[in-house]
């Protein structure tokens, strides 16, 4: 019988650990987000309604934006006004950018998700002076240049910015820079993300790619003071192979829980890259900010190969809850991460198709944590359940969450726990799963893998229930202690 209970001093769980990324690539934000004024689809402002409605109900808490890749060649004045200067991505097919969705367009975005703002500012091929610009066109509340020419394009009063990141994977398409150059970059560059108002600008430096340690250890020893976060990329690969990554949706036995075992890593490279923030940052004033994480197959047939439009099946559900749930046991250093990304591209929350839409097993994995959303973080160590259980646990407002994933593929597993006090109310008791690990949605049955109810027995302070395979489910239980 495992019992779970809250204990002193624990960490909470920020709800921005469930942020999401949109980038210019692909059809993330054209057709998956921005469809434009003159759209026959529904759009509120040009921002499609089924796709905005779809991520207020998981409870989106801030935007990743405009890359990515993308932000290190973006240059934020084409893209306001009402003459946009197209660009051409180079780094995601090659296709011509036509701005029409700049500044003003995401922070309508932010307004009707009703989340957070965190701008990537170009540091591999713009200047200090481009990017003290925009945040002086943003956020200044004054008679000055920029504040006047935001004023100009219809907007009076200044955005709220919570995060800004200085530069974007500055070891590779950012500029492929070593630590020690990007370190005094970082330095120069954030000077000039300047506090215009009351509320301050948290300034995210680039962090490490995956398990590169040096670069953290310089990052924190040069820069550490001028920074309230350090990112971490991390995808998860099948293969562990850039060129060969695997199929989305055809997989064998192995392949799945050596996916599951590739996203496990997660925990190791959190459980390092902390280690040597700690050294530098005892009191953990600076944030870790996992600010791209996921799955990365290879693209689907027929489709744009710099597009990376990709499936999504309950293996991608099961590397969702596992990831997410390393993000709860860190979370006295876990403050901040975007799954990578929001729509229509690698592990995406929705895919859309022309007027089309659908959810994908990951958006109802996101769904059944939003119970864990700035809770206490409760603990139960590695296994409490038994090696194919992942779990995780929280508590708010009375109530104790439960989340659990059965990794094995071919048997249901009992499962059976002891809360503190006597349970009152089952609050919520869903599970995702279907007859088959490759199961996913598809716009001619989007439904094929949806949230479903699950029996839970309750007797006084005792839960049960029983997991099938190769499923993710959450119950929330009111206690009386």
């Amino acid at each position: 019988m495992i019992r779970i209970a809250r204990v002193s001093g624990a960490p909470v769980i920020d709800r921005r650990i469930y942020g999401q990324f949109a980038e210019h690539l692909g059809r993330c934000v054209y057709e998956g987000l921005w469809v434009g004024e003159g759209s026959a689809i529904p759009h509120r402002n040009g921002l499609r309604t089924d796709v905005i409605q779809a991520l207020r109900h998981i409870k989106v808490p801030l935007v990743r934006w405009p890359g990515g890749c993308f932000a290190d060649e973006y240059h934020w004045l084409k893209g306001v006004g009402s003459e946009r200067q197209p660009m051409v991505n180079t780094h995601w097919g090659g296709v011509v950018e036509s701005n029409e969705f700049g500044t003003h367009e995401y922070f309508e975005l932010l307004h009707q998700l009703d989340a957070e703002a965190y701008i990537n500012g170009n540091v591999g091929s713009g200047t200090v002076a481009e990017m003290h610009d925009w945040i002086e066109y943003m956020t200044l509340d004054a008679t000055a240049p920029m504040a006047e020419l935001r004023r100009r394009h219809g907007r009076e009063q200044p955005w709220r910015v919570e995060f800004f990141g200085v530069g974007n994977e500055s070891w590779g398409c950012g500029g492929n820079m070593l630590p020690l150059h990007y370190a005094n970059q970082y330095r120069q560059f954030q000077t000039y993300v300047r506090q215009y108002g009351e509320h301050p600008i948290s300034k995210i430096a680039c962090g490490a790619n995956s398990d590169d340690y040096e670069w953290t250890e310089v990052l924190m020893a040069r820069a550490a003071g001028h920074m309230d976060g350090l990112s971490l990329h991390y995808y998860t690969l099948p293969t562990g192979e850039w060129d060969v990554k695997g199929s989305a949706l055809d997989f064998t036995p192995h392949e799945w829980h050596e996916t599951l075992r590739q996203a496990r890593r997660m925990d190791e490279l959190i459980t390092r890259h902390g280690g040597i923030m700690d050294r530098h940052d005892p009191a953990k004033r600076v944030g870790l900010i996992v600010d791209e994480w996921g799955t990365w197959y290879d693209v689907e047939k027929g489709t744009n190969p710099g597009f990376l439009y990709q499936q999504s099946t309950l293996r991608d559900a099961a590397v969702a809850a596992i990831t997410l749930n390393i993000f709860h046991r860190h979370a006295d250093r876990v403050r901040m991460a975007n799954i990578a990304q929001m729509v229509n591209v690698l592990q995406a929350m929705i895919l859309t198709d022309g007027s089309r839409m659908l959810t994908t097993p990951t958006y109802h994995v996101f769904d059944l944590y939003t119970d864990h959303q700035d809770a206490e973080y409760v603990d139960m160590p590695a296994g409490s359940f038994g090696a194919e259980i992942d779990a995780t646990a929280s508590f708010k407002d009375g109530a104790y969450a439960v989340s659990l994933t059965n990794t094995a593929l071919d048997r249901e597993v009992a499962v059976e726990f002891e809360l503190p006090g006597r349970i009152e109310e089952v609050l919520r008791a869903q599970v995702l799963g279907a007859a088959s690990a490759t199961a996913h949605n598809t716009f001619d049955d989007p439904e094929a893998v949806a949230l479903a109810d699950l029996p839970v027995t309750v007797d006084g302070a005792r839960a049960r229930l029983v997991l099938p395979p190769h499923a993710v489910a959450t119950v929330r239980l009111s206690v009386a202690e």
